[in-house]
């Protein structure tokens, strides 16, 4: 069966396995996390399943999502997530989903919103090799150039890398390794660094190249 968890991340650390090596890790708050809604082919057109994570305040809570969470019989929850499964028999409206959904060396996909840096120029954002600062090059050590040829074509193509908006948009880093599961208090220790900052939402799953 196809397994899928919300959560918190927490931070950075290190934890060491039997022969005493350093194992870096970031860990992660997984669940409890609650079945709110059973989406089906006959009735939505797809076969889903909607998850919530972490309880919210009644006074949070608008009136059509009060009233599908009362619909369902759960607690209002502040984050949903839809999870698309080849099969979606194993789930039903109101079961809880812990962290004992995985277990150490499971290999998984994380999902989260990365850090929002702001507006950023071309090194960066892109990486850019910065020009000379001197011999006549002038105040543009760190501009991008170029954007490309006058006459013909005449436009600049889309997807030129250039300066913008840095961060906060959906990263999902796969095919890592889950260290350590500690199921008591609701924490996964994933091998290396995920997306996002202390505190932020992410989405753990079973990894697609696994």
């Amino acid at each position: 069966m196809q397994k899928a968890i919300i959560g918190k991340k927490i931070g950075m650390t290190q934890i060491f396995d039997e022969k005493g090596k350093v194992i870096p890790v970031t860990v992660v708050e997984a669940g409890p996390c609650v079945v709110s809604q059973k989406k089906t082919v006959e009735k939505d057109g797809y076969e889903a399943v909607q998850v919530g994570f972490h309880d919210a305040k009644a006074q949070h809570v608008n009136k059509p999502m009060k009233g599908h969470f009362e619909k369902a019989g759960v607690a209002p929850k502040t984050t949903l997530r839809e999870f698309r499964f080849e099969d979606c028999s194993g789930y039903n409206v109101g079961d809880l989903i812990k962290a004992d959904v995985f277990a150490a060396g499971d290999k998984v996909d994380v999902s989260g919103t990365s850090k929002g840096k702001g507006y950023a120029g071309v090194i960066k954002r892109w990486n850019f090799h910065r020009l000379r600062e001197s011999h006549g090059t002038g105040p543009v050590a760190r501009h991008g150039g170029s954007n490309g040829a006058i006459s013909d074509p005449s436009r600049v193509f889309p997807g030129l890398k250039m300066a913008g908006h840095l961060g906060a948009e959906s990263v999902t880093v796969q095919n890592l390794t889950i260290a350590k599961v500690d199921v008591e208090n609701n924490l996964i220790a994933v091998k290396g660094a995920i997306p996002g900052p202390n505190g932020g939402v992410v989405v753990i799953r079973d990894s697609v190249k696994a």
